[in-house]
């Protein structure tokens, strides 16, 4: 008998409430099972090494490694794969054990870091532990609130780690905040302080993380990607780890095989490091959600960096490999840690007996307006602002999925008035990249700004126009937010947002089943958080009535 599940983590969880049965994202009830035991006992680690740092003890960096790739690993769509998440328990578990023995009082931490069951257990366990555990409605909805900003800001971190930068107070408020998760005395107000909290890490993570991108690889700039085919046999590369790409790039030179990208790992095109790569010939496909379809016909293998993995065919199942945190059964796995240099060679061996990708689609994608290249913009852009030439910036950043609602997104984009810029980060970009929406004075319609993350740089963006506008407050600004939310990246995103100050912030399509009526009260009332409407009745709200036709 399967164990029973309840997850609301994403946008798409079952009738805006909680998969029950199965994950509609493929996941069975067994692994997510081990995966709410995963994020237990990671919970209760943290509880332990918050509590050493109260002693004055040091945490390792091997330590706050392993805490951020579990939380990792739990992300939506990240990793199917029961064996790999039950390994990372029994490691957790070991290591928790190890580290409890140095703590003074161990009786007083919470029942969670004092356990130490045997896998046996674990089934029985991980049914006492999950979403539901927690009993009062609203604690549990702020509970799971800061705990998906921290799996989002975990993810932040860890593709940091990977270029061996580190934030260890990011690392330590991080393991404080899953470690409150378990404290039965902290209210509602302690609960949304803390909230508000992870929102400034949130910001410092993403913070490190562009530091960790452009001092690899450059500042991105304005690039054209093609997004046709050549005729050498591919490795398409997907998710959003850029040091995996970077190292595949490196051993593929002079093997014949091209390296083209999908998704979420469209942006390396626009950093410099990446441009020099002969063979790096440009983005395969649209978002994650189409998967199934544009894996087919790319012919050859796949690596998967993070998240974003749909249950593959069997058509291209024995081409699919993951990395990192992402995982699936029967799938090959490319293992290696931080420091340490992959071996891609199974992947290139397969690619050369491949045939090329089939081409689905011609032309270019314009991006690589993140926030050094905007702020070189920035006379040309306060002088469209000033002259009424751009009326207002609308924010479209986040996630794509497969909900048909979310063609809302589409149809808002080719609605907008034309002295509307649109800014973007993340996979959303899917539902309008591609339409021919035009420029204004030479600046696009749309200005791509890269991956979920660098969501970060349309903030600098927003502060550095704050400044020059010498405004006091960020929302008088001339920009409305619409964002697009799908997974937990898309909350540690929101809640950066909110801790500076960000108001009347619009989610769709739906919002967050894990809110609680009375805790989507307190966003509404203090942060104006709402949802979508009808394209039309959106438009009137940002524009007026009197908005020019799109």
């Amino acid at each position: 008998m399967e164990p029973k599940m309840f997850c609301y983590q994403c946008q798409e969880t079952a009738g805006c409430t909680g998969c029950t049965q199965a994950g509609v994202c493929g996941k069975k009830p067994d692994v997510a099972a081990m995966q709410d035991l995963l994020v237990y006992v990671t919970r209760a680690l943290s509880a332990v090494t918050t509590r050493l740092r109260a002693e004055g003890r040091e945490i390792s960096p091997e330590v706050n490694h392993l805490i951020t790739l579990n939380l990792f690993t739990t992300i939506t769509n990240a990793n199917f794969d029961k064996e790999a998440i039950t390994a990372r328990v029994r490691d957790t578990l070991a290591i928790k054990a190890e580290l409890l023995a140095q703590v003074a009082q161990p009786e007083s931490l919470p029942e969670a870091a004092r356990w130490a069951g045997g896998e046996a257990e674990f089934e029985s366990k991980a049914a006492q532990v999950g979403v539901l555990s927690t009993k009062d409605e609203d604690i549990r909805s702020l509970r799971e609130l800061i705990t998906y900003g921290l799996k989002g800001l975990s993810a932040y971190s860890k593709h940091a780690n990977a270029l061996l930068q580190e934030d260890t107070e990011v690392d330590a408020f991080l393991q404080r905040a899953l470690a409150a998760t378990l404290d039965d005395r902290l209210t509602a107000d302690d609960l949304v302080a803390l909230t508000l909290e992870t929102g400034k890490y949130g910001v410092s993570g993403m913070a490190l993380l562009d530091k960790a991108n452009t001092g690899a690889y450059g500042n991105p700039s304005v690039t054209r990607v093609p997004i046709g085919v050549g005729k050498n046999p591919g490795i398409l590369v997907s998710g959003h780890d850029l040091r995996d790409l970077e190292m595949l790039l490196k051993q593929t030179q002079g093997t014949g095989v091209d390296i083209y990208t999908h998704s979420e790992m469209l942006p390396a095109h626009y950093y410099p490091a990446f441009q020099k790569y002969p063979n790096f010939v440009g983005n395969y496909g649209n978002a994650w959600w189409k998967q199934k379809e544009e894996f087919e016909t790319f012919n050859g293998p796949i690596l998967m960096t993070t998240n974003c993995i749909v249950p593959p065919k069997d058509s291209y199942r024995d081409r699919l490999y993951t990395t990192g945190a992402a995982g699936y059964p029967g799938c090959r796995h490319i293992p290696g840690g931080i420091g340490e240099e992959k071996d891609f060679s199974a992947l290139i061996r397969h690619a050369k007996a491949c045939q090329p990708p089939q081409e689905i689609e011609r032309g270019e994608i314009v991006g690589g307006f993140a926030h050094a290249q905007v702020l070189a913009l920035a006379d040309q852009i306060v002088e469209a602002v000033t002259s009424g030439a751009i009326r207002k910036f609308v924010v479209m950043a986040g996630c794509d999925g497969r909900a048909k609602s979310r063609n809302y997104y589409t149809e808002f984009a080719k609605a907008l008035p034309r002295d509307a810029v649109i800014l973007t980060a993340g996979c959303a970009k899917y539902k309008y990249n591609k339409l021919d929406l035009g420029d204004i004075n030479g600046i696009p319609r749309v200005l791509d700004a890269g991956q979920c993350n660098d969501s970060y740089s349309l903030a600098v963006i927003a502060l550095k126009l704050k400044e020059v506008f010498g405004l006091e407050d960020i929302n008088d600004l001339p920009i409305v937010y619409n964002i697009a939310w799908y997974e937990q990246k898309a909350v540690i995103v929101l809640l950066a947002l909110l801790y500076l100050g960000v108001k009347n912030i619009h989610l769709g399509p739906t919002l967050p089943a894990f809110l609680s009526p009375n805790v989507s009260k307190v966003l509404v009332d203090r942060f104006g958080i709402a949802g979508i409407g009808t394209v039309e009745d959106d438009l009137e709200l940002f524009f007026g009535p009197e908005r020019s036709a799109g």
